[in-house]
């Protein structure tokens, strides 16, 4: 009863304090007034002050405040602006027509990393700076890709760097840590990353955890192209524990018909792993069906050693014919057959929406030599692959220590409506997740796995990015034929003390910040 007592003195004071600290700042530039709060296991009805691009007040309507603006949240709930750890945005953030980020903001995404499966700028810093100097719709922050290090200094080549070039890319991540990276990311699937050895890895994520960053991994194999997805997991864990650093799987699943139902198995050991100390996590997109080039998707890696160029090359090897339309085939039934690929081609819109199987009938030849064809006329083909099951996302979407990542490319749904559619379809419909855990999955749990400061929570002093929403009018409204379609249902998205959504209508204000990492250098760390 007496600690009872003491811990309601406390709040009284702490209230008090806040509030004579408040009056001190002078009058709020935005108050929202009665909107329901997830705090401490419960929604609470409170009112949020916002002065400048910082939360000053938390708390119970109070006599005397004062703000240039007024929202009333009634009826409504408030919610930290989500935090997207996994897109392909370098691009369109710096495109004058795309900078805006609105199928994001449209979701309350407020903001997002970049530099994803080991693509990344070089130089960072030149890339925040453009950014902050021309104006982004969301917060966005930047990895360190090990692919685009790796062809700096080796280009495409399937070759094991030497000592020296190996100094040369851990070069590369320091200076990219100190320009402000937030980790090291890799794309072990992908052409040339997909040539380095773990003990590579090792040594340029040592250089990240030195700098308290991360490493983000596209698995090495998420199916069975090469070692496995149970091997995979294993080297994410061996590259943690050598290394010293948290890890982070994106887009996590069991993709292909080979690995459907391991996902009992690959949480099993990566809780083992969390049970050792070492910090383990990952993050998830809400669709069955993933995006790829069509080269990552069918080509064996073997063939692309060198580069488009080299490859078009072996396309006119006749001692080679047989063995790489056989790994052709052999990966088209990985991803679950030539019907279940669906092509996207820039160069020929003819191929648009239509499998690989009908394509094949189409020109009288078998798949492998269809693919062949199709990218002789156009390199970056993509393909969209219907190749997970239902119970494997679901089983992954339930663990405490996944997230939503987008992925977001164009051309998958994923990109305007991942954020939407796991509120719509896994919150509202199926009940696979509650309302608590998805939000806190999208917000606080991201801010702390990347180490993102004063945003994923509604708390005096964090940044003002936040969404005002009821979850019922959250709608995805991208499909796979109409990829591009806005979400809606976000009334209110503020960032950084900006409102940027207003009725589910853009406002044009452009507030977002390229985020920069800030960390000491560890040297015991290297």
């Amino acid at each position: 009863m007496r600690n009872t007592k003491s811990r309601e003195i406390a709040l009284i004071i702490f209230a008090l304090v806040s509030y004579t600290a408040l009056k001190a700042q002078g009058d709020l530039d935005i108050l929202i007034t009665g909107a329901g709060l997830f705090i401490e296991k419960e929604f609470k009805y409170v009112d949020v002050g916002i002065k400048g691009d910082k939360i000053v007040y938390v708390g119970d309507p109070q006599e005397g405040l004062k703000a240039e603006r007024s929202i009333d949240g009634s009826g409504y709930l408030l919610s930290p602006g989500f935090i997207d750890p996994h897109t392909h945005l370098t691009y369109d953030l710096s495109r004058k027509d795309r900078k805006a980020n609105l199928p994001y903001l449209m979701q309350g995404v407020t903001t997002i990393v970049t530099g994803n499966d080991g693509t990344s700028p070089v130089l960072i810093g030149d890339k925040l700076d453009e950014w902050e100097r021309n104006g982004i719709g969301t917060n966005a922050a930047l990895f360190i890709g090990h692919g685009s290090v790796r062809k700096e200094i080796l280009s495409l080549d399937d070759v094991q760097p030497t000592a020296g070039e190996l100094e040369e890319m851990r070069s590369l991540v320091v200076r990219a840590m100190e320009e402000g990276a937030y980790g090291i990311s890799t794309g072990l699937f992908y052409s040339p990353g997909s040539y380095s050895g773990t003990e590579e890895v090792i040594e340029l994520s040592k250089i990240a955890a030195a700098y308290g960053g991360i490493y983000d991994t596209h698995l090495r194999d998420e199916s069975s192209y090469t070692i496995g997805l149970i091997r995979s997991i294993d080297e994410v864990i061996e590259i943690a524990e050598k290394a010293s650093i948290p890890v982070h799987i994106s887009h996590i699943k069991a993709l292909g018909k080979d690995v459907w139902g391991k996902s009992a198995e690959v949480i099993e050991i990566i809780e083992d792993a969390q049970k050792k100390g070492l910090h383990v996590t990952a993050n998830q997109y809400p669709y069955p069906a993933s995006r790829t080039n069509l080269i990552s998707a069918v080509i064996p890696r073997w063939a692309e050693n060198g580069g488009y160029g080299s490859l078009i090359k072996r396309f006119d090897d006749n001692s080679i014919t047989d063995s790489l339309q056989a790994g052709i085939i052999e990966n088209i039934r990985r991803r679950g057959g030539p019907q279940t690929l669906i092509f996207s081609s820039a160069k020929d819109t003819s191929l648009n929406g239509r499998s690989l199987k009908d394509i094949a009938e189409d020109w009288q030849m078998n798949p492998a030599q269809a693919v062949i064809r199709s990218l002789r006329q156009d390199e970056d083909i993509r393909v969209v692959s219907y190749n997970m099951t239902e119970e494997d996302l679901n089983r992954f979407m339930r663990q405490d220590w996944v997230m939503t990542g987008s992925d977001g490319t164009p051309g998958h749904p994923r990109k305007y409506g991942s954020f939407s559619r796991k509120m719509r379809k896994y919150y509202g419909e199926d009940k696979i997740v509650d309302l608590p855990f998805l939000l806190n999955s999208q917000t606080a749990v991201v801010a702390e796995t990347l180490g993102i400061e004063n945003r994923g929570k509604i708390q005096e002093g964090y940044f003002a990015d936040l969404i005002l929403f009821k979850p019922e009018e959250v709608k995805d409204h991208a499909t796979f034929d109409e990829p591009s379609r806005l979400s809606s249902g976000m009334f209110l998205v503020m960032v950084n003390g900006k409102v940027v959504i207003k009725n589910g209508e853009f406002t044009g204000e452009l507030a977002g910040k390229a985020l920069r990492k800030k960390s000491e250098i560890n040297i015991k760390k290297i």
